[in-house]
């Protein structure tokens, strides 16, 4: 991920235009790049996107599956700067996302946590996938995160539990055990092999 010498507040990020279609996280005041996932990435959030979207349905709730909507995560407590994440999906309230909708000229950022966030690793995300941001979703509050790591075959669900998170690995076919979607019949195998 490439960074930016340019040191925003989270208000001046929400507004910040460079004239490119660039996606930036705020990582401590700064702006860091997002870069494009590859094909293997896209397709998994794809078959997420649609599983949840179908989970959603049929539990007949108002929730929302986003791509490309960032989250405020709080202030960094070693920096004293804010930090903003744009996961690869998340689900959110039908309340949450009229809240973005509301102010028409900030970016779609939540400022409440998402029910569930879903990242995908890439080779340059290995250590703020598994490390940064499972404490800064922890600490923001988000209720169950999701890391698909196709290198390593595996998926990671975090689960807040009394504040803190309880992780289960998920392997070839082993079904994926979720408190937000408890009625999910996915199989670890069918989201990594897309």
């Amino acid at each position: 991920m490439m960074q930016t010498s340019k040191t925003l507040t989270f208000e001046e990020y929400l507004t910040y235009d460079d004239g490119t279609d660039n996606r930036y996280e705020l990582v401590d005041g700064e702006l860091v790049m997002v870069p494009l996932p590859t094909a293997d990435h896209s397709d998994v959030i794809d078959l997420l996107s649609k599983t949840f979207s179908l989970e959603i349905e049929k539990l007949g709730i108002t929730w929302i599956v986003k791509r490309d909507v960032g989250t405020y995560v709080g202030t960094n407590p070693e920096t004293g700067k804010e930090r903003s994440r744009t996961p690869d999906l998340c689900v959110i309230t039908q309340e949450q996302w009229n809240e973005v909708k509301a102010n028409k000229k900030a970016a779609a950022v939540l400022k409440t946590p998402p029910l569930l966030i879903v990242e995908v690793v890439s080779p340059g995300s290995k250590r703020a996938d598994y490390k940064e941001k499972e404490t800064e979703y922890k600490n923001a509050g988000v209720r169950e995160y999701w890391i698909i790591d196709l290198l390593k075959s595996k998926i990671t669900v975090l689960s807040l539990v009394n504040g803190d998170y309880q992780k289960t690995e998920f392997t070839n076919n082993q079904l994926i055990i979720s408190q937000i979607f408890p009625e999910l019949s996915l199989s670890a195998q069918k989201v990594l092999s897309v």
